[in-house]
């Protein structure tokens, strides 16, 4: 399927279905996250005629051509989107790529090994490296990333994940994101080794680096159409301070700050090579 076009009401987009279902065209409709509706093209021969008549039905949605088409279909056709509740699964699917699910599931998977009497050799197979010549086992700068140990800790790391990360894939590629996750994990890895030790784990590096990464575009990129709203810049900010002045929760508070100030140097050298070019 092709992705044509996100909307912000259902049933503005359910009026360009029956238009184009009318005309022999089928297209879906599903939800993408943030109250937005995403229109997708079944049969990729029908693109062109598609966006073209897309074009003109989001210059004038309300023309009399769609709404007649809407009361045309309505006797013949069975609804072909629910105005109820969408599936967990679907809204996974709508909102991220391949690589922010994939990571979602492996993060889920070494969690739920955590949890059946194999926590503590999980831990010692993936932790940063902390001893002589575990340096040199390359994979202990990103797989501490993985480790998560509470249902809370996983839930919150995962949630910003999907949500900035898709973002991230579906515009910029798997590749940047995959350079994101890379970069911020063995850094901030890095940095949370050097004050407290080993004794850390989680994707809350990366969430940060996601964080300042999508700030710094919105603010310096944003014709790239990526960006933070600043209500959750002043969360994450405001949490990264308390991680450091509470006295009550073991935080990886330099992992944070390490992986913002990772995303915020990204961000900067992106946005500039992309003004550029």
């Amino acid at each position: 399927m092709i992705r044509l076009a996100s909307l912000p009401n259902p049933r503005m987009g359910q009026a360009f279905i029956d238009y184009m279902e009318s005309r022999g065209i089928n297209i879906k409709m599903m939800p993408e996250g943030r109250d937005q509706f995403t229109l997708w093209l079944v049969d990729p021969q029908h693109q062109i005629e598609t966006e073209s008549e897309l074009q003109r039905f989001l210059k004038s949605p309300n023309d009399s051509r769609y709404q007649a088409a809407s009361w045309d279909m309505a006797e013949s056709r069975t609804n072909q989107f629910h105005y109820s509740s969408p599936s967990m699964m679907s809204m996974l699917k709508a909102k991220a790529g391949p690589v922010t699910l994939s990571l979602m599931v492996l993060c889920t998977l070494v969690f739920f090994l955590q949890q059946f009497g194999t926590g503590k050799a999980v831990f010692s197979a993936l932790h940063f490296p902390a001893f002589a010549g575990q340096e040199w086992q390359l994979w202990r700068w990103i797989s501490h990333a993985l480790l998560h140990f509470s249902i809370v800790h996983i839930a919150f790391n995962l949630l910003w994940w999907w949500q900035l990360g898709g973002d991230i894939e579906q515009k910029l590629g798997a590749k940047k994101l995959i350079q994101l996750f890379f970069v911020s994990s063995a850094l901030s890895g890095a940095g949370q080794y050097w004050v407290e030790g080993a004794n850390f784990g989680g994707l809350s590096g990366v969430v940060y680096a996601l964080v300042g990464y999508l700030w710094m575009l919105g603010y310096k990129a944003p014709h790239l159409g990526l960006s933070i709203p600043r209500p959750i810049i002043g969360f994450m900010l405001v949490w990264l301070v308390l991680g450091f002045v509470q006295p009550f929760m073991a935080i990886a508070n330099t992992a944070h700050l390490v992986g913002l100030l990772c995303g915020v140097i990204i961000g900067l050298l992106d946005a500039g090579r992309m003004r550029q070019s």
